[in-house]
């Protein structure tokens, strides 16, 4: 969650009784992606009344991918679903979920927006592109139209955790791992309060993070279209000659130009691929820590600084407490 304190009362609400009904032990574990509007303070509050809510306080604004990173660094249960606070995705299915799971022995089940009727039109269009452009690269595994709503098993946690990724997408990583799998349909509604937290500007970076992180197809569009160039050039050569021979040289200047501007252009859209690859490449030298932790409510409030690969080993010590 981040900057969720007028969706948090409506979200307690509506999740504790679903919790509460299991008739299982859980933990609710809130990751508070370094909000600024009271979010922390509003969560201690809720705590006091309900001791399985654990909260972590990211240091910084770290991001939607690095926050569910953050939390599956650290939960310590059989079987973990990952929620937006925002509740578009019902925390009403969590015990549908948990019942196909265990039926069916799957370690994955997918919450699948059957109805979008809720989002914007420009937003169901780029989110069906979206789902077709991965799915086209990373193969017909990932479901269409499937979030971050999902239900994983321990087994399949623990197959996450070990990945080197440091810039994931787990609408990708997660159907990668080839689990037995099912899904749950639900219709999306619209956001209980506040404002989302997913602009423009974020959804084309995940989009760009999604295909250059588990493909090298657009390094191959890249050469598709210096191939192209290359046959336009050619194409242009012979007009030039021509219009050498015939004495029409002037003319051929404005054909001449486009030429010019098109081959500059696909050059930096090949520079631009290959600068996005380079840079995650950079990005997996510098080895980073994907989030610090200011403090967690289940080691005693301490302030605790650590994230990335390095929590794979604190994340143990909260299932050694009774």
């Amino acid at each position: 969650m981040y900057n969720e304190v007028e969706a948090l009362p409506a979200l307690v609400s509506r999740l504790r009784p679903v919790l509460d009904g299991l008739g299982e032990p859980y933990e609710l574990v809130a990751v508070d992606d370094g909000s600024t509007d009271g979010t922390a303070e509003l969560l201690g509050a809720f705590r006091l009344g309900w001791p399985e809510l654990r909260v972590i306080r990211l240091r910084r604004n770290s991001g939607h991918q690095a926050a569910l990173t953050a939390g599956l660094d650290r939960a310590v249960g059989a079987y973990v679903v990952s929620l937006d606070a925002d509740l578009q995705d019902p925390p009403e299915k969590i015990p549908e979920m948990l019942a196909l799971a265990r039926a069916g022995e799957l370690d994955i089940v997918y919450g699948v927006r059957a109805d979008r009727a809720s989002d914007s039109g420009f937003k169901r269009w780029t989110a069906g592109l979206y789902y077709k452009v991965v799915r086209r690269l990373a193969g017909h595994t990932v479901p269409d139209q499937a979030g971050d709503f999902r239900l994983l098993s321990r087994g399949a946690v623990d197959a996450l955790k070990a990945l080197p990724e440091q810039q994931r997408v787990y609408r990708l990583l997660v159907p990668w791992l080839g689990f037995p799998s099912g899904q749950v349909g639900y219709e999306r509604a619209p956001r209980t309060a506040g404002r989302s937290k997913y602009p423009l500007g974020r959804m084309i970076r995940l989009a760009v993070d999604s295909v250059t992180g588990f493909s090298a197809a657009p390094l191959r569009l890249a050469t598709w279209l210096g191939g192209f160039a290359f046959l336009v050039c050619l194409g242009l050569m012979a007009y030039v000659l021509g219009a050498q021979f015939f004495d029409h040289t002037v003319p051929g200047w404005t054909s001449l130009f486009t030429g010019v501007l098109f081959i500059g252009a696909v050059q930096l859209i090949c520079v631009g691929l290959l600068g996005e690859y380079v840079a995650r490449i950079y990005t997996a030298i510098q080895n980073r820590p994907t989030y610090f932790v200011g403090d967690d409510t289940a080691l005693g409030g301490h302030d605790k600084a650590f994230g990335g690969q390095d929590t794979a080993q604190l994340s143990e010590e909260p299932a050694r407490r009774p």
